[in-house]
């Protein structure tokens, strides 16, 4: 069970997703605006935020913004359309995943359970990569002795990278191994999640050390 925190306005969406969630085990709490999901996102310990994007007052991407700035809680946004734009944008800010609307709760139950398992990685101890050190058994990261916030996707993408240093992988491959997803052709969420965790990681992100970009195939790990 996960302690859910839902930011919808339609109240006919927020109260059938919450009973849905709720059947499928999960404890749901409800927020109507953005203003309202921070208040409740501060006053509670959720596991993981769903998010509509277009909220009157603070929109969506913005109270993602400030969620992902206070913490790695992931969030799992809401979209009306599946357009570029609204789904580019939303992982920028700094979402872990997306589903679009009218969600289907039995889908959105599996985007969750899938997201909360990114947090765990193999137990195998240290690996250090020159200035990074990533502690596979207590899921920290580290760049010359500081320690580095990475969300569980993040974490999960960074651990799959660095366990094959030199391995390409493709898109799809990520796909399959972080986000756990049947669709395999939404190629957005590992290029943006990729673009954040080199951000936190990397010297120089415009020239990365660590995940590099193989080209027409995907990503690798260093070697370092």
């Amino acid at each position: 069970m996960a302690a859910i925190l839902l930011i919808e306005d339609d109240p006919l969406v927020r109260r059938g997703l919450q009973l849905a969630l709720s059947r499928h085990g999960h404890d749901v709490r409800t927020a109507d605006t953005g203003e309202h999901g921070l208040a409740e996102f501060a006053s509670s310990t959720p596991d993981i935020v769903v998010l509509d994007l277009m909220l009157p007052g603070i929109d969506g991407f913005e109270v993602c913004r400030r969620i992902r700035n206070a913490g790695e809680v992931p969030v799992i946004m809401l979209t009306a359309r599946g357009d570029d734009f609204d789904v580019v944008s939303g992982l920028a800010a700094g979402a872990d995943d997306y589903v679009v609307k009218p969600a289907q709760p039995t889908v959105l139950d599996a985007r969750i359970r899938a997201v909360l398992r990114r947090s765990a990685g193999a137990s195998d101890g240290v690996r250090a990569h020159g200035e990074l050190r990533i502690d596979t058994t207590a899921l920290t990261v580290s760049v010359r002795g500081e320690p580095v916030p990475l969300t569980a996707t993040e974490l999960r993408l960074l651990l799959t990278l660095s366990r094959a240093p030199g391995r390409v992988f493709s898109r799809t491959q990520l796909l399959q191994e972080v986000w756990e997803h049947d669709y395999l052709g939404d190629s957005r969420l590992v290029d943006n999640c990729v673009q954040r965790m080199r951000a936190k990681i990397e010297s120089d992100p415009a020239s990365p050390v660590y995940v590099q970009t193989v080209r027409g195939f995907g990503y690798r790990f260093g070697p370092v």
